[in-house]
C-alpha cells in the first residue's frame, strides 16, 4: 500500500484481507490514503459464497465490489438464479458489484453476459475484455453489438490487453500491439462516455497486468519477458493522458 501511494496509484484493488488482520488492513488504506475497491470470488454454494463475502466487504467501505461469479457451465436458469440474489444482496448492503467478465465464471464470452445484462437490468459488470479476445480467438471484430451493451452496464474497468491468441500481451507499449492496444482504447473510451453521460461521479480503473502465467517468459527460466510494476506503471499513465478530461486521476 505504500509504494502504490508513493506512486500515485488513487487506491488497490485486491482481495479481503485474512481473518484477524481486517483492522491492520483498514488502517494501513487510511495511513496511505487509498480508497479500496474489494474482490471475492463465488465457489461450491455460490450465492451463499456471494452473499458471505459481500457482507464482510461492506466492513471495510469500498468504493465497489468485484466479483468473479457463478461459473461457465451452470445453466442459464441456476446463473439467473445466482444473479437474483446477488442484485438483492447488492441493494442490501448498498454497495455497487461488477461481476467481472472473466473466464470460467458466468460472463466469459460476450454472449453469455449479454444475455444474462437483458434479463436483468439492474445488472453491472467489470469490464475485462481481454477474457473475452482469448475466448473467442479474435479482437472481437465480430461482437460490436455485445461490446455496446457491455459498455452501457460496467461500472469498472481491468486495464489489461489481451489478444486473439491469449489474455495478456507482453508490453502495452509495444509498437507491435498497435492494433491490440487501438482496439482496447476505443472500447475503453465507450466505456468512459458512458460514464460521464450517465453522471457517474467517479470512474475506476485498474491496471491490470498479471505476473507469469498471463505475462509471458523465456523458455526454460520462467524469466518474464518485462517487467510488471514497470508495465502497469506505463498502462496508468497511458490512461490518465488518454483520457484527461474524462474525471480521471
Amino acid at each position: 500500500m505504500k509504494r502504490a501511494s508513493e506512486e500515485k496509484y488513487a487506491g488497490i484493488e485486491a482481495p479481503l484481507p485474512p481473518i484477524g488482520e481486517e483492522e491492520a488492513f483498514k488502517e494501513l488504506l487510511e495511513i496511505n490514503n487509498l480508497d479500496y475497491i474489494a474482490q471475492i470470488v463465488t465457489s461450491q454454494d455460490h450465492a451463499a459464497s456471494f452473499v458471505a463475502q459481500l457482507e464482510r466487504a461492506a466492513a471495510f467501505k469500498p468504493l465497489l465490489v468485484v466479483s468473479h461469479s457463478a461459473k461457465d457451465a451452470m445453466p442459464i436458469k441456476d446463473q439467473i438464479d445466482f444473479f437474483k440474489v446477488a442484485l438483492e444482496a447488492e441493494r442490501h448492503v448498498g454497495i455497487p458489484v461488477g461481476h467481472e467478465t472473466h473466464r470460467s465464471r458466468a460472463m466469459f464470452t460476450p454472449w453469455a453476459t449479454s444475455a444474462l445484462l437483458r434479463e436483468l437490468p439492474d445488472l453491472r459488470i467489470t469490464a475485462d475484455f481481454s477474457h473475452w479476445c482469448c475466448v473467442t480467438e479474435s479482437m472481437l471484430e465480430d461482437y460490436q453489438d455485445h461490446l455496446s451493451l457491455a459498455a452501457e452496464r460496467t461500472i469498472h474497468i481491468h486495464a489489461r490487453i489481451g489478444h486473439a491468441e491469449g489474455p495478456q500481451i507482453p508490453h502495452p507499449a509495444a509498437k507491435e500491439y498497435d492494433y491490440e492496444r487501438n482496439a482496447f482504447k476505443h472500447w475503453w473510451g465507450d466505456i468512459l462516455r458512458q460514464r460521464s453521460q450517465n453522471d457517474a461521479a467517479y470512474a475506476t480503473v485498474t491496471p491490470e497486468f498479471g505476473p507469469p502465467g498471463y505475462m509471458p517468459t523465456l523458455p526454460f527460466t520462467r524469466q518474464p519477458v518485462a517487467d510488471l510494476r514497470e508495465v502497469n506503471a506505463w498502462m496508468a499513465n497511458w490512461f490518465r493522458e488518454t483520457y484527461s478530461g474524462m474525471f480521471l486521476t
